[in-house]
């Protein structure tokens, strides 16, 4: 028996471009058509639902998320499942748990816990946005550029510290300040075993920045936060990674990481395929306002931003789906080219391109539906809908067992 459903009158959105009166057919959990209409019949053996008014994305990827909902995985790297049961609600689909500076024997705990909830995602059963793999980020970093994380626990990335990261296949993405001693050496032991190595909280300059990138790094944390600044007379690591041609780049949009002009100013120079955007969110996101904790150290949250007690920005309270809208309202691009650089460009960071990130048939059906002002309607994991929003619950309640 056929199963699965046809979603009609809608627009794709895809790698940036917009098809209007699309039609979406899933079948078996995966995408088996997605284009205009007017090239297909409507299948007569699927549900059909009318979709008009809607647009329909691939699932939001996000590279940096450091925890959420009262739960931060560097302190307790056993909720990892418990969030990402939640992370549909945001439209994110697929995710990287962050681990920021720890003493580097406790990573070997953190990484296990990773391991342990990819293959309670894989034996069934679990709902929840897919667990790629960790976000690193951490301890190999500069103390000029800390930002929040533990300076004492800073250490050069040799090879016997890079050992230490155990076990090595549950570290998707590891962030590192490639001027430290075995900095270059480390990019290439990491790239050559499948993991990919960002530059973060670094002071490099341009000849250290484009070493690392031809060394492996593809690509950059959080842009302009915890960064060699840029200057007329000194481009830093900011202007060496805003021409270079090829390193794709990580943005928090929550309006206070980065001012709305330097968002804009980021866009038109590197384009929706070279910009990936991130939250940096931790355990206060979906919480009220008051006191959090990232890692061991106590944050401040109010109605816009997380701090320690110093001021210094740790982390956000940004959800992915607004970071789409704020990069529409920030950087004046469009509503298909927001959503590739939370869809498509971070699948491409982690070489999935042929696998998530966008609407094509074979690839599963992990789907985020908005409604014209780019608010998240439904989210679709493998063909069936894992959250809706309370007014469109009666249309989808059908397709609520596996498809």
């Amino acid at each position: 028996m056929t199963t699965g459903f046809a979603l009609h009158s809608i627009s794709i959105y895809d790698r940036g471009t917009r098809i209007d009166d699309a039609l979406l057919v899933i079948r078996q959990g995966r995408i088996h058509y997605a284009g205009p209409r007017r090239e297909r019949e409507l299948p007569a053996d699927l549900p059909l639902i009318d979709g008009h008014g809607w647009g329909v994305s691939p699932g939001l990827i996000d590279l940096q998320f450091n925890g959420a909902y009262g739960h931060d995985f560097t302190r307790d790297p056993s909720s990892l499942l418990a969030v990402a049961r939640r992370l549909p609600e945001t439209g994110v689909t697929a995710f990287l748990p962050t681990f920021i500076t720890s003493p580097i024997d406790s990573y070997i705990e953190k990484l296990n816990r990773v391991r342990i909830a990819q293959q309670a995602q894989s034996q069934g059963g679990e709902t929840g946005a897919r667990i790629l793999g960790a976000h690193v980020e951490g301890p190999f970093l500069n103390p000029a550029k800390k930002g929040a994380h533990r300076q004492e626990w800073f250490i050069d990335p040799t090879l016997e510290a890079l050992e230490q990261l155990q076990p090595l296949e549950a570290v998707r993405l590891l962030t590192l300040a490639p001027e430290r001693a075995h900095g270059l050496q480390a990019v290439r032991w990491l790239s050559e075993r499948g993991v990919v190595v960002s530059i973060g909280h670094s002071a490099a300059g341009p000849q250290e920045t484009c070493a690392a990138v031809e060394a492996g790094a593809a690509l950059a944390t959080h842009l302009y936060n915890a960064m060699r600044p840029m200057d007329h007379r000194d481009p830093g690591l900011v202007g060496a990674l805003l021409v270079n041609d090829t390193i794709r780049c990580g943005l928090i949009v929550d309006g206070v990481h980065v001012h709305p002009l330097m968002v804009r100013l980021a866009y038109r120079l590197l384009g929706p395929e070279r910009i990936a955007l991130v939250t940096d969110a931790m355990a206060a996101m979906g919480m009220p306002s008051g006191e959090s904790l990232i890692g061991d150290q106590t944050v401040y949250v109010d109605e816009t931003s997380a701090r320690l007690a110093d001021g210094t920005l740790a982390g956000s309270i940004l959800r992915l789906d607004q970071a789409v809208r704020n990069m529409v309202a920030f950087s004046g691009c469009s509503p298909a080219q927001a959503l590739q650089m939370a869809t498509s460009t971070p699948a491409a960071v982690l070489g999935l391109e042929g696998e998530m990130g966008r609407l094509a048939p074979g690839c599963p059906a992990d789907l985020a539906i908005w409604d014209s002002s780019l608010h998240l309607q439904a989210t679709f994991m493998d063909g069936r809908p894992v959250y809706t929003a309370p007014a469109v619950q009666p249309l989808f309640a059908s397709l609520a067992s596996p498809v």
